[in-house]
């Protein structure tokens, strides 16, 4: 397939940066949210994700100005027809995402490709509420989506082998990130393997063993991470973290999974981490450390 125009609904920390990486790449982006404020917002959080950049030399003004013609700010499904792939990356909530793809079916072409960025729900079921659900595939983007090169490519039970080989072209050759396949599993391989490290992290918290900046010291110096595995639930979202372990204990019904009650009094309180500004540690409006 020729990749030209991609469709992102759900414009999060997640749909943000999916746009922003498929524009800098020279793809033309549909944008799409409920409301036009929350459209008006992402947008804006990209372009200032793309300040930052110029204020670091990573790019031009006129690379930043080209970046976001190429995205489109779009609030009707029907605009998606157009569009070479669709990517869905709302929240992590089951029916709303069935809603989405019942919606998908009726507005794009049978063989454009349906992809969802869901961390641990089933794409079987997913495709359920389509008509074609050989079309319906998994792209598991890893957060920040510009700087991790690894895609997770989740085929569902009906997955063509035609949907799975144009998607890992698109994943190796047209984004230019390492694309993994995965057989569905809740969690698939890198949620569930993440989600595992930093409940145990929130474990040794609570029992007293070193200080949130301590633990995630010792893991980030001592073995290489990017961030430390507390600072890494912040970014994430605490209430996405807490929604991950919970639907794998309900899957795999084993005790591991169950979330630490310091996440669960967190939540609770409304520290969510980077997006409410609080969490194990505190962020400012563009997400740095504070």
């Amino acid at each position: 397939m020729n990749f030209k125009k991609i469709g992102v609904i759900g414009g999060g920390t997640m749909g943000q940066g999916i746009a922003e990486m498929l524009s800098a790449k020279g793809l033309d982006v549909m944008l799409v949210e409920k409301t036009p404020e929350r459209l008006n917002y992402s947008y804006e959080m990209i372009e200032t994700s793309l300040d930052k950049q110029l204020e670091k030399w990573a790019i031009t003004q006129a690379e930043k100005k080209l970046i976001l013609s190429r995205i489109q700010k779009v609030t009707h499904f029907a605009e998606l027809s157009s569009c070479d792939m669709v990517i869905e990356t709302i929240t992590e909530d089951l029916e709303a995402k069935k809603a989405v793809f019942n919606q998908l079916d009726q507005v794009c072409p049978s063989h454009i490709i349906l992809a969802s960025n869901t961390s641990t729900l089933s794409l079987t079921e997913l495709a359920s509420s389509t008509m074609y659900p050989e079309r319906v595939i998994g792209m598991h983007f890893i957060y920040p989506v510009a700087k991790v090169d690894l895609v997770e490519i989740v085929r569902g039970l009906k997955t063509s082998d035609a949907t799975f080989e144009d998607t890992k072209l698109f994943v190796d050759e047209v984004v230019e990130k390492k694309g993994v396949m995965i057989y569905e599993s809740p969690g698939f391989v890198t949620s569930r393997l993440i989600c595992l490290f930093i409940n145990e992290a929130m474990h040794v918290l609570q029992e007293g063993v070193a200080s949130p900046q301590d633990i995630d010291d010792a893991m980030r110096i001592g073995y290489q991470f990017q961030y430390g595995p507390l600072e890494m639930a912040d970014r994430f979202g605490l209430d996405s973290v807490q929604a991950a372990l919970e639907r794998m204990f309900r899957e795999y019904g084993e005790l591991k999974y169950r979330p630490s009650t310091i996440l669960k009094k967190m939540v609770r309180a409304g520290q969510l981490g980077m997006k409410s500004g609080e969490g194990f540690f505190k962020y400012d409006k563009d997400g740095d450390r504070a």
